[in-house]
């Protein structure tokens, strides 16, 4: 799982810090870290899978994780929000379940 959670921090790492000037790497691990957790829920692994198989099969989901990190990070402080208009500037956000489109479970009983 290291490996996993090292390459999306260091992709992520890269890629904020150059667009971010408050980037906080600590905050985008506690992000990662939720997001693999999350993808592992939805997948519901049966109960004999290994921890290999479900490292392994985790890196399937590789931008699915760094989507789901990377919009949480994004949305802090504007958590619970759905859009926001400030000085003219409208946003709206994408609904956070979109980012599990194609994560499908494998286990309908659960652990």
């Amino acid at each position: 799982m290291l490996t996993l959670e090292y390459e999306l921090l260091e992709d992520l790492k890269e890629e904020l810090s150059a667009t971010d000037p408050k980037f906080k790497p600590e905050l985008i691990k506690l992000k990662i870290k939720n997001a693999i957790r999350e993808v592992k829920r939805a997948r519901n692994y049966p109960k004999h899978y290994t921890e290999s198989a479900i490292v392994e099969d985790l890196e399937n989901y590789y931008s699915n994780i760094r989507n789901i990190a990377l919009f949480d990070y994004n949305m802090i402080g504007a958590e619970g929000q759905s859009s926001s208009s400030e000085n003219g500037t409208s946003r709206n956000f994408i609904d956070r379940d979109k980012l599990f489109s194609g994560i499908i479970p494998l286990s309908r009983t659960g652990r």
